[in-house]
């Protein structure tokens, strides 16, 4: 089965990547069903001379290329899935797939990096060897963990690993970036208290468990502001509580859950320990039962010191020191490719989309919406900024052979 059979996506006659963004957009797939966008990818990329593997770690996708002696080797990545929402943008390359959006951008990051693999296999010379990921199922589906379990690293070895992702907010062509904690671990927690239901007239012949949740709920702030170092950010959300179905009747159940964001494991152990305590110290405060649930997605994302100097000074090459903030404030956002980064050493940072009409800029200076808003695109004017930072990146990492 050939390319445009698999996918009905006509391949560019030549390097366009607007029309490949934009064409992107208007076809998403959902983590663990991009199987069109992985056969375009794979398709632009052998019609670019690069040696091609599918299907790692689901649809993932791994472009190589090698020119020179060297034995050095780097990977850049970028991530394909959409998002399960509807997009209630009305231009002409708007999704043409109900409840599925590119709400976050990775339209435009596989768009980048295809530009970058067209220009290093044409343009830009170096001496070693570049593996070019194209990654599933980021958005809730930890891909780049998939991918790593089918020998990621062992099939395609390299030296460093690096990043990117669009960020609304920052001037659009702008590079955001810190070594260190750049964006926070995902956790989601649950519980539920258990009690005696009653009429709502006689409370007294019950155990409430919805007023129990409530305290629970103030309880577990105290968490952030009296075990926590002042220092060390964190967030608990509880976002859904669950409970009742009648107004006079006192429930049975009350259940809670939510998310915690932290940027290292020795504050999120704290907060894990201190919400199952305070769970376990409510029930009995309360006379009833309760279980709580902690559960760890994506680890914190920690980008290496040196990996980090040589990212900016690729950025500042790409689009000048002015545009580059070496220290950019850290982001309660979590992203899989934290994952890459307990195994090599690596960078990820932000590229700005544009400023947003919610901050400095009014809405007529506004060029970009929230990520994962139904009203998002990404801008395309950013995707130059993002193919000379990834050329940049390689020829700095690679050196060029003598």
């Amino acid at each position: 089965m050939d390319i445009v059979d698999r996918g009905q996506m006509a391949l560019p006659e030549a390097l366009d990547l607007v029309t490949i963004r934009r064409h992107l957009h208007a076809h998403p797939e959902l983590r663990f069903e991009e199987e069109r966008t992985a056969g375009y990818v794979a398709g632009l990329l052998r019609g670019y001379g690069l040696a091609v593997q599918e299907n790692i770690g689901g649809y993932g996708v791994v472009g190589t290329l090698r020119k020179g002696n060297s034995a050095r080797a780097i990977t850049l990545r970028a991530d394909m899935d959409a998002l399960p929402m509807k997009e209630e943008n009305t231009f002409a390359h708007a999704s043409s797939s109900p409840g599925k959006m590119h709400a976050c951008g990775h339209d435009g990051h596989t768009a980048m990096l295809l530009g970058a693999a067209a220009r290093l296999s044409r343009e830009v010379e170096f001496d070693g060897t570049v593996h070019l990921v194209f990654q599933p199922a980021e958005e809730g589906g930890a891909g780049a963990r998939s991918m790593i379990e089918d020998g990621l690293f062992e099939r395609f070895p390299s030296d460093a690993i690096f990043g990117v992702h669009n960020w609304p907010g920052l001037p659009a062509g702008s590079f955001g970036v810190r070594p260190g904690p750049l964006m926070a671990s995902s956790n989601t927690f649950s519980a539920t208290l258990s009690g005696r239901g009653a009429h709502a007239a006689q409370p007294h012949r019950g155990i409430d468990p919805v007023v129990a949740a409530a305290q629970l709920t103030l309880a577990w702030q105290s968490i952030l502001t009296r075990n926590i170092n002042p220092n060390h950010r964190a967030v608990i959300s509880v976002t859904q509580i669950h409970t009742g179905t009648a107004d006079n009747v006192i429930p049975e159940q009350a259940t809670l859950s939510g998310t915690v964001r932290a940027f290292d494991a020795a504050t999120l152990n704290l907060i894990e320990h201190r919400m199952g305590a305070i769970a376990e110290a409510t029930g009995k405060m309360f006379d009833l039962s309760v279980s709580f649930d902690f559960e760890r997605l994506y680890p914190a994302l920690v980008n290496h010191p040196e990996e980090t100097r040589q990212a900016m000074q690729a950025m500042m090459a790409a689009v000048g020191a002015e545009q580059v903030d070496g220290d950019t404030e850290p982001a309660f956002a979590s992203e899989d490719f934290s994952f890459y980064l307990q195994h090599k050493p690596g960078c990820y940072a932000f590229l700005g989309n544009g400023l947003i009409a919610t901050e400095q800029a009014s809405r007529q200076q506004a060029t970009s919406r929230e990520l994962h808003n139904p009203f998002y695109d990404f801008n395309d004017d950013i995707i130059d900024a993002g193919v000379a930072y990834w050329t940049a990146l390689v020829q700095r990492y690679l050196g060029v052979a003598g």
